[in-house]
This record gives structure tokens, sequence and C-alpha cells, in this order.
């Protein structure tokens, strides 16, 4: 009787559990690389911060119209804070965003802190606030002729 002897070839490939392992290992690296390259503020963060400030700029025109008097949004760039004046409630905007301030020179209050000043006619001395997280930014402009607040992309 003749013996036929039968070699099994492996097939190439992966098994199921090495791809498992590579699959993990590229998630795992990922989760600890990916906050690297982030700017750790989301879009919808960001344009929340953007309307928030335009919100305590229209507040600031609305007071100055309504008390007739001068009225002032004071913005603190390294605290990222802001309040409206006479109002003493502070407002915190999100950590990881980039503030900047253009405004008349006689309302600048220090180095990093700054004022967009509102007249009773409703008026301003105009200005700009500039919120910025990596690539995307917004740009909350007042018109110094109305006082009108807009929020640009």
């Amino acid at each position: 009787m003749m013996r036929l002897h039968v070699t099994r070839r492996r097939q190439p490939g992966f098994t199921m559990l090495e791809l498992l392992i590579v699959l993990g290992l590229m998630a795992l690296i990922t989760s600890f690389l990916l906050p690297m390259f982030s700017s750790g503020v989301s879009p919808t963060a960001l344009k929340s911060a953007a309307r928030e400030v335009a919100a305590g700029l229209r507040y600031a025109r609305d007071q100055a119209i309504a008390q007739r008097a001068d009225s002032l949004l004071v913005l603190d760039l390294d605290g990222r804070t802001f309040r409206v004046l006479p109002d003493q409630r502070v407002r915190q905007l999100p950590e990881r965003i980039d503030l900047k301030l253009y405004t008349a020179q006689r309302d600048l209050v220090a180095e990093k802190v700054g004022a967009i000043r509102f007249y009773p006619d409703g008026g301003s001395d105009g200005g700009r606030v500039t919120l910025a997280a990596g690539e995307r930014k917004y740009e909350v402009d007042v018109d110094w002729l109305t006082g009108r607040v807009s929020i640009l992309e």
C-alpha cells in the first residue's frame, strides 16, 4: 500500500489576530498624536465665542443709547475675559483662543487690556476683535459711524 504524503502550504497573508494588533497600535498612536496637531478649540466653540463677543458689543451699544451715556466693552486679552461697563459681570472666553483687539488709542487701558466705546447716539470709536484658533478665525467688527456690530469669517 502506498502512502501519499500531503503537505499543506501556508497561504500568503495576515491572520486576523495580526490585523487586530496593527489596528490597535494605529489607534493608540493616533490618540496621542492628534491633540498635538489640533488647536484644541472646536470650530463650534470658536464661533460661539465670536457670537458672545458680538452680543456683548451689541449690549454695550444698547446700554449707551438707553442710559444716554458712554458705554464700554473692556476686553482682557491675557485673561480672555470681557465685561460691559458699568456692569461688573465678567464673561470668560475659551482658553485656547487667540485674541487681538484693534481700537482707538484712548481706549487702551493697559498693554493687554483695551475697550471699544459706544456713544449715546449709537455711534462708536469703532474697532475689531479677532478670535482665532489654528487656521480658523472670526473678526467681530464695529462700525465707527453707526456702531453696527458684524461677524466676519
